[in-house]
């Protein structure tokens, strides 16, 4: 017997209304969303979201989880509603290459991306402006990642071996950590002090920011590292590779020993090698990311076991984010659309 998912799609340039379907293989039925047990606020507990033309590369919800942000490879951002029918709300034009990373600021003020353009943007979250076209790069930046400690502060990284540390106040770059090769994935630690970095050299590496100075190098991972993301206490690091592993890292101040902390398996980057990325939970307490398997792969975080495996996109899933008040996930793909779906970890902690 098939199972059934309660979708509405939304789609900006269609002029038709969303219907609320439930599919049961090739039946499509009308439903009830009251049928279902719901555990966010969305208007169904999953949304589809296509407009773009390009694939999509990345995704992020605004730091309240109000606002969606997606960069595509057809040069443009889309800025969505989370609620209600999820409108897309504004189109932001400027870069002349495919856009790689986006990231909002901490007052969700602004939006910031990465892009193979070889420039990083700064863009009115609210008008859409773009105030800033950064240059610092001289090759595809790769990606973009927002100071938490610090509201004006970025780190990008680039197929130009390049780190470099951003003030959007000033006109270039602030600071400059200079690799041996290209670095595909950069992120802060909570109190900014810390960036940490991963490219085709298969390591993650932490540097002190302070005095560019290298903290230390955790070593595990066989292929390139294509993501990098905090935890929501700071104490961990994940890292994303084309080696199919997922993998986490202690990187409080003071340890003895090793650093690898847990592998998790099940998220195959595929033949086509994207630039996958991943995320933690809110509460930590479960890992998500995309794969080349069209699908995208939950596990909880402590014992390892793969919680959901989510289907539905009909490409490489690039990006899963999570909501930061509601157990709600955000995908992106080569398809050109989105998903958002909430799920009930109530149901899976084991």
């Amino acid at each position: 017997m098939s199972s059934g998912a309660l979708i509405q799609t939304n789609r900006n340039n269609s002029n038709e209304s969303n219907k609320l379907i439930l599919s049961q293989g090739n039946a499509v039925n009308q439903a009830n969303a009251q049928t279902v047990q719901r555990t966010s606020g969305l208007l169904a507990p999953i949304m589809q979201l296509s407009g773009q033309e390009g694939e999509l590369n990345t995704c992020k919800f605004s730091t309240s989880g109000e606002y969606i942000a997606s960069g595509s490879f057809d040069r443009t951002i889309f800025l969505w509603n989370t609620y209600g029918e999820c409108k897309n709300y504004n189109v932001l034009k400027g870069h002349s290459g495919a856009i790689l990373e986006l990231d909002w600021s901490q007052d969700e003020k602004f939006i910031y991306s990465a892009s193979t353009d070889k420039t990083v943007g700064v863009w009115d979250a609210t008008t859409g402006e773009k105030l800033k076209k950064m240059k610092g790069h001289n090759n595809i930046v790769n990606s973009v990642c927002a100071s938490k400690a610090n509201n004006d502060t970025l780190v990008t990284s680039g197929d130009d071996n390049l780190i470099n540390i951003w003030d959007i106040r000033t006109k270039g770059p602030v600071n400059t950590i200079e690799e041996k090769y290209q670095v595909i994935a950069s992120c802060w630690s909570l109190d900014g002090n810390t960036v940490f970095s991963g490219g085709i050299d298969n390591h993650v590496k932490a540097w002190d920011i302070r005095n560019n100075s290298l903290l230390y190098t955790l070593k595990g991972h066989t292929d390139t590292i294509t993501c990098l993301r905090i935890s929501p206490d700071g104490n961990q690091l994940l890292s994303n590779s084309m080696d199919n592993r997922v993998m986490t890292w202690n990187v409080k101040s003071f340890v003895s020993g090793e650093r690898f902390n847990k592998c998790f398996d099940g998220a195959p980057h595929g033949f086509e090698k994207n630039l996958i990325k991943s995320c933690w939970s809110s509460d930590g307490l479960f890992i998500a990311s995309g794969g080349g398997d069209r699908s995208v792969t939950i596990w909880n975080s402590n014992t390892q076991a793969i919680a959901y495996k989510l289907p539905g996109h009909k490409g490489c899933v690039n990006e899963v984010d999570w909501h930061p008040k509601e157990p709600i996930v955000l995908s992106c793909s080569n398809d050109k659309t989105m998903f958002l779906g909430e799920i009930n970890p109530e149901e899976v902690m084991f």
